[in-house]
């Protein structure tokens, strides 16, 4: 529809993040002009964001974080956060707001509400977070990650998948390398910022996999800063081969290499599991609003292509004989694979472009 002008507005973890990066690239492709709205925290992840998207910080907060003082600033930072938003929306006014959840999307969100300007929202994960629930009744559309997800009554869902990169779809369907005597890839993530309990279970767990198994296998493991340095010598010290960061860049690469992903089951990692088409063991986030990371995992449960392990029955013996039986049974690794391709949403990135240019075309109340 030529020229249109989204704003994106996302924040807070590249769980936000990662969908919006994919919308912006393939409206990018499709001749808009894209802004990104977010904070500092979120600006962290815009790497990866095509360099014509132009980024911008708004002035936002939450109440989850911070002492009484903070909490205190929070309502006036987000009133000045709106209020600077609509200014820049009056001076320049998009054709879509988009927003992706996280408290740096209130301030797009809600300025583009008071302005009656048109919107939507896409959720991730199968339970609305936050930010979300507040707007899902004054949005055009609630594009959802999983299906089915809860809505409030009253809004529009509308199933979309959860939009990857570019650099994951150009790894759709990737050929996947049975495991067998030779070097075996595991990549283990606990979602952009890492987890502490997958640093202190896992290395455990791969140090115990019987001799000949474990002599074949590397590791790429995410790990959060204050993690990385005993992560680091616990694998040195048991001569395991491992390439231990806070956050790897390369992400769709070292899947599509992996013979096994174990990993939280956030919505952007099972979406980039299940489009790869990659064997996992998923231990969803205990304390995730609504238990939203089992949801998360249910379809790639139910199409028998991921082990779910939960947190409560997480440890070193469970987790080595899971792994275990994955890398010592090829077929099924196999199996496992094609399995979460059935599961995958490659075409979702399309689908949501498709929905914000209809948007566009229509006048939303």
């Amino acid at each position: 529809m030529g020229q249109g002008y989204l704003l994106i507005a996302a924040g807070g973890t590249g769980g936000h993040m990662f969908p919006a990066q994919a919308l912006a690239e393939a409206m990018l492709a499709r001749g808009w002009r894209v802004r990104l709205s977010t904070d500092a925290r979120g600006a962290r992840y815009t790497g990866g964001f095509p360099h014509s998207t132009e980024i911008i910080e708004a002035s936002s907060a939450t109440f989850a974080r911070g002492g009484l003082l903070a909490k205190a600033l929070v309502a006036p930072k987000i009133v000045a956060g709106v209020a600077g938003m609509a200014l820049n929306m009056l001076r320049d006014k998009p054709d879509v707001v988009v927003g992706f959840g996280g408290y740096p999307s209130i301030p797009a969100l809600g300025a583009a509400t008071l302005l009656k300007l048109p919107r939507m929202i896409h959720e991730q994960n199968g339970v609305l977070g936050r930010v979300n629930q507040v707007f899902a009744k004054r949005v055009g559309h609630v594009a959802c990650g999983v299906w089915p997800t809860d809505l409030p009554e009253g809004a529009r869902g509308i199933h979309v998948g959860n939009p990857v990169r570019g650099a994951v779809l150009d790894r759709t369907g990737a050929a996947y390398i049975m495991p067998g005597e030779y070097p075996m890839s595991i990549l283990v993530m606990g979602g952009s910022q890492g987890a502490r309990i997958l640093s202190d279970i896992v290395p455990g767990a791969i140090a115990a996999l019987p001799e000949g198994l474990r002599r074949y296998v590397r590791v790429a493991h995410q790990a959060r800063n204050e993690d990385g340095a005993r992560v680091t010598a616990f694998y040195a010290e048991h001569g395991i081969k491992a390439e231990v960061k806070p956050f790897f860049q390369d992400v769709p690469r070292r899947m599509s290499e992996a013979q096994l992903v174990i990993s939280r089951s956030g919505a952007s990692s099972v979406a980039d599991i299940s489009v790869i088409g990659r064997p996992s063991i998923l231990i969803p986030y205990a304390a995730a609003a609504g238990d939203h990371q089992t949801a998360n995992a249910r379809g790639l449960v139910q199409a028998n292509a991921t082990i779910m392990i939960p947190e409560s029955a997480l440890d070193v013996s469970s987790l080595s004989e899971q792994i275990t039986s994955v890398l010592t049974n090829p077929r099924a690794a196999q199996q496992m694979a094609s399995a979460a391709l059935t599961v995958g949403a490659p075409d979702a990135t399309g689908r949501l472009a498709g929905l914000v240019e209809d948007l566009a075309r229509k006048e939303t109340p």
